[in-house]
Formats: structure tokens, sequence, C-alpha cells
């Protein structure tokens, strides 16, 4: 009996729909997927359906063996290894498609819609979006609609799919109540390969003619930030990431620090609290408002001044922190600092490094100093873009004497090498600049666009004071942003440009979704999670509070469940208990009645496939449809219950 249940054949009906979910679950990768292999996949699964529609024989087993092997063998060379999230997706993908090649059993497409379910969970992989989510439910309930389709036999598909759905919106107030109450845990549920944050944007580690640039023309979200109170203005809004203090002539980079001590920062003005959601960016740095006065458990202040995270962020995350906007910091900072914010190449740039010493002659003080090069922007033919020409060796020399067309990090490169090589101590910093207000949800989005680069001078008596050239030549770019600062004509992200109040009302409300979509669902944390709990007066709970609240109302949930289903059987009318116990005594009798199956379509089944029930089961059959849908009875009742009296009441085991 049981080898017999297992080899049970696929109704060929249902091919169409285990393909549907195939391609549903597979589909949306193809943005990430070698094209060969999405053409592949695509042409198998037209193959299946196409030999589904002429009744064709499936092929051999070992035509899908080679075609296994020499895909397999294309994933391995197109990725150089068969693990990891690219290389393990492109083989579910592949499996995915295959194994609708050699469906004969009912079994085979468990296996299929099982894989897909699976499939579905890899999407989170690459995007954690709202219309991935809307996808992978509409998927979910597909796959859901064929296994109600193998198992309930022929129906019509709006049927099918109106079940599907129904017994998926029965199980959201478990779902629901399992993420709220489930104990949140730090971090992803399970570990990811390197690979899975080879692809992240953000601030390079080092900067050079272009680094910055090039990254401006990124228009997706760098992080979000909700202030507690009113937010300051533009101008203040330098948000602080890598501090480059080491140069060989062209690249910028931090220069490895031992043991150096902390700089104390002094607040000369009021403090601003705020909470910032950064986007995953495989890096340390947390991007604190200049400068930051206390930082979250889990980071520490660097030498510089940097706010550091323990681990590379490598999934959205929540800090909350405090800076302050006047400030004093590193007066007492380290000779070897200082030492090496003094350092340049032995040669190289002679005309730069002549000027330089021409203004330390003149004014030995180093704010005389910066005055006498942000002069030299404002006052000559610099220009500000993004295309400025390439540089070759001498690079200061030539930007400031040939080309004078630069972006940020020109400029801060420029500016950094004058005040060094005037005896001045003085370093890169790297961040962004700005941001956005939504007015919709009140938060502050900061764009790759708004990323920028600026200097900052060693002061005897006042410490380390932020420098930014770029508002010599620009003022707008620190005063209003990167798009009113650039010349017209430049390339710049869509939404940058475009000064549409409807279109940038529609991306106001759909950024402000997006983000409680992250803020509640994605970001749901332990943190947010106690914030939840507090607000329904559950106060501070730990995890074993959680898992006995959690099991209560779970059992509450299914009891409620278990007496709604009693009580809609007891609403049944006699004619219909009649009805129902009679069926019940047939399927006993390896009859079942199909629930779209009217009483009369059913007992004329049961005529023509077991001609000795036949006469009960219209006798039954005809007397509930009088009372049901005809004038009808009290008689009738009697009549169904005696015809379920003639049946045999045992079970049939052959």
């Amino acid at each position: 009996m049981k080898t017999r249940k297992h080899a049970e054949p696929l109704e060929r009906a249902a091919v169409p729909w285990l393909l549907t979910c195939a391609l549903a679950t597979a589909a949306p990768h193809a943005s990430h997927l070698p094209v060969w292999l999405s053409c592949l996949v695509s042409g198998v699964i037209a193959s299946r359906f196409w030999l589904w529609n002429v009744n064709k024989p499936l092929p051999s087993r070992w035509l899908l063996t080679l075609l296994v092997i020499a895909a397999t063998a294309g994933i391995a060379l197109q990725y150089r290894t068969i693990l990891g999230r690219d290389a393990g997706v492109a083989l579910l993908v592949l499996f995915m498609a295959l194994k609708p090649m050699e469906m004969r059993w009912r079994r085979d497409a468990i296996v299929v819609v099982m894989l897909g379910f699976f499939l579905l969970l890899t999407h989170y992989l690459y995007s954690q979006s709202i219309p991935t989510g809307l996808w992978l439910m509409t998927a979910a309930t597909l796959q859901t609609a064929t296994l109600v389709r193998i198992y309930g036999g022929s129906q019509p598909p709006a049927i099918i799919m109106r079940k599907a759905a129904t017994m998926l919106a029965q199980a959201a107030p478990l779902m629901l109540v399992l993420f709220v109450l489930f104990p949140r845990v730090s971090g992803p549920l399970w570990g990811l390969p390197q690979d899975a944050h080879s692809s992240r944007s953000g601030l390079p580690d080092s900067i050079e003619p272009g680094s910055i640039s090039d990254l401006v023309l990124n228009g997706s979200l760098a992080f979000r930030v909700r202030f507690e109170e009113t937010p300051p203005s533009n101008s203040n809004l330098y948000w602080r990431g890598p501090v480059m203090d080491e140069f060989d002539g062209r690249t910028w980079r931090p220069a490895r620090l031992e043991r150096e001590p902390v700089p104390k920062i002094d607040a000369l003005g009021k403090s601003t609290r705020y909470e910032l959601t950064l986007e995953p960016q495989n890096q340390r740095w947390l991007l604190a408002l200049d400068a930051p006065a206390a930082l979250p458990p889990d980071a520490h202040l660097s030498p510089r001044m940097q706010a550091l995270s323990r681990h590379p962020i490598r999934a959205r995350s929540r800090f909350t922190m405090q800076s302050v906007l006047d400030y004093r910091a590193g007066i007492e900072e380290s000779a070897s600092i200082l030492k090496l914010a003094r350092q340049l190449p032995a040669e190289g740039n002679a005309r730069a490094r002549a000027l330089a010493k021409s203004w330390q002659e003149k004014h030995h003080n180093p704010a005389a100093i910066a005055a006498e090069a942000l002069q030299l922007f404002r006052e000559e033919n610099f220009i500000y873009t993004l295309q400025p020409p390439l540089l070759q060796e001498n690079s200061i020399d030539q930007f400031l004497y040939e080309t004078r067309r630069g972006f940020c990090e020109h400029y801060a490169s420029a500016f950094v090498f004058l005040m060094r090589a005037a005896g001045v101590p003085a370093r890169i910093v790297a961040g962004y600049q700005g941001g956005e207000i939504n007015p919709v949800d009140g938060y502050l989005t900061v764009r790759q666009s708004d990323a920028h680069a600026w200097a900052e001078i060693w002061v005897a008596g006042r410490g380390w004071q932020r420098v930014d050239p770029t508002a010599a030549i620009a003022p707008a770019r620190v005063e209003s942003g990167i798009a009113d600062a650039l010349p017209a004509g430049e390339s710049l992200p869509v939404m940058a440009r475009v000064d549409l109040g409807w279109l940038r009302q529609m991306r106001f409300r759909w950024e402000a979704i997006n983000n409680s979509w992250n803020q509640w669902v994605l970001g749901y944390n332990p943190e947010r999670q106690r914030e939840m709990l507090s607000r329904i007066g559950l106060g501070e709970i730990d995890w074993r509070g959680m898992t006995a609240l959690l099991s209560v109302i779970c059992g509450v949930l299914l009891a409620a469940i278990t007496m709604w289903t009693l009580w809609s059987r007891s609403r049944l009318d006699p004619a219909q208990r009649a009805w129902f116990r009679c069926c019940a005594r047939l399927k006993k009798l390896g009859m079942p009645r199909h629930p779209w199956e009217g009483p009369l379509a059913y007992a004329e089944r049961i005529a023509k496939s077991h001609a000795g029930y036949g006469e009960i089961a219209l006798q039954a059959a005809s007397a509930y449809a009088n009372v049901r849908y005809g004038k009808g009875n009290p008689l009738d009742i009697r009549i169904i219950a005696a015809a379920t009296k003639r049946l045999p009441n045992n079970w049939r085991f052959t």
C-alpha cells in the first residue's frame, strides 16, 4: 500500500501549474544570473511546456545527466566556485528548471513545489524591498495553489487560487504573533559567505582623483537620520567617515596608527541627539555627525575622531548617537599624529611646494596660510565639475596651474598638500555632506550622491579645525546640495536634477513607505522589539518571558480557531448534518466527495463506479437536493438518515 501511494502518477493537467511555479520562483533571479544560464533555464522550461502540449515523452535520464554536468561545470567556471551565494543560487535555479524534465509522479511534483519555496527565500539575499516582498507573497500563493491542485484534483483555477489565498490569510494572525513576539537575535539568523557583501557601494577607503566624483553618480541610499529635535542647517551636516593622512604622490589613505590616544572633544555648544539607520557598506565606519560625543555600546572613537563599529556593517543597522557641532578637538594632539599630518613625498609638485613656502614665510600663522589657499581657489579661474581632465605625474601642480577643473577630492587634496608644504598639519576627511528632509516622515535622507571630501588643519591652542575648500569654489554645494553647485549639463542621478513638484512628492511618499518597511519589518531587531513591547505595556521582558507569552497567545489562538470550527459545524441545519453523515460513510467506503461536487453529480458518479451503492447514494442525494433546493419536507431528512443506515459502517482497506 505504501509503495503504491508514493508511486501515484502525476495528473497531466497539473503540469502547467508546476511549470508556472518554476518560472515564478526562478525568473526574478535573471537580473543577476549570467545571460547563458538565464537562456538555458528559460529554454528548458519552454521545452518542458512544449513536450506537455504535444504530449511527447520526457527526455532520457542520461541526456538530463549530461545537461546537469555541463551546466554545473559552466557555473563553476563562471563563478570560480560552486559555493557561496551567487553560485549556490545559480545551481538552485538550474535544478528548478531541470526537475520538471523528469516529473512523472506526484512525489516529483512535491519536490518541485518544495524547491520553489526554498528558492523564494534566496531572493532576500539580493533584495528586501517592498516589491520583492509582494512578488514573493504572490509566488507563495501560487505555490500553495499548486499543492491544492495536486491533492484536490481538477477544479476551476479561480477556486484553487481563492482556497490558497484563504489558507494563507488564516495563517496571517499566527504569523504576526510569531513575528512580534519571537525572541530576536542580534545579526542574521544564518551566516552568509563573503561574496554576499562584495557588491556593496559606499565610501572608498582611499582617495585619488575621481574617487568621490564616481560615487556621486550613484543615487542609491547611504543612510537615514531621525533627529530628536530640529535638524541642523544643511551647512552643518558633515557626516564623518574615513580620515586620510598618508600621501604617496597620487593617492591618500589612512596610515596605520599604533596605540595613539583618542583626542579629547570639548563641546562649545548644545549637543544633537539622533538615530542613524545605516545601509550595508561592508565597512566599519558609522558616519557620525561631526563631531561624535556619544556612541552606541558596540562602537568606539578612533584617534582620528572617527566613529567605528566593532564589526563591518553588512546588514541594515540602526544606531543612536549624539554629536556636537561646535567643538574643539585634539588640542593636546600626540606628536606622532602631528608628524604624520606634515609628511609629504620627498619629491614632486615643485611649484605647489614653492607657493606654500612663500605663504609660510609671509604669515607664520596656520589660519592665515589656510586663508591664502582658499583665496586662491576663490579668485582664480577654478571650476567645480564632475568631469575633470585626467591628471598625470605631479597631479597637484597640474591641477593648480593647468587644468583647474576638479571635484571635491581635487580641492581637498590640493589644499592639504599646500598646508603640509607650508608646515601646517593637515589631513583629508571623507564622508557625506548635507541630505534631504522627507516631509512625509521627517527623516533626513543621505544618498551616495551626497559623498564629499573636506580637510582639517591643526592649530595650536584650537586643535583640529574643519576647512572645506569646496565651499570656496562652489558654496552652493554646502548650502543647498550638489545639484545647485554643478554647471548645467553635468551628469547626475535623475532625481537629483528633476525638480517637478508632483514627482518629488511621489518619491517622498514612496521613500517614507520604504523607510517604515525598513524600520519596522527588516529592522525589527532586539532593540526595536523591546520598544514595541514597551509600547503595549510589557515593559522590560527577557527572552524567557517572551517565549512564555508567545506560547500562551499561540495556545489561545489555536483554541479560538478550534472553538470557531466547532461553532461553525453546530450551525449546520438538520438536513446538512444528515447529508454530511452520509458523505462521511461513503468516504469510509472509498468514495469521497469532491468539495465542489453537487449532491446529484456525486451520486451519479458513485452509481457509475460502484453500482452496489448507486441506488442508496441517489436516494439520499435526491432527498437532500429536494430539501436544499426544492420545497422539501421533514420526511426527506428521514430518507437521508435511512439511506445512511443502509451503508456498511466499516473502513474499506482494499
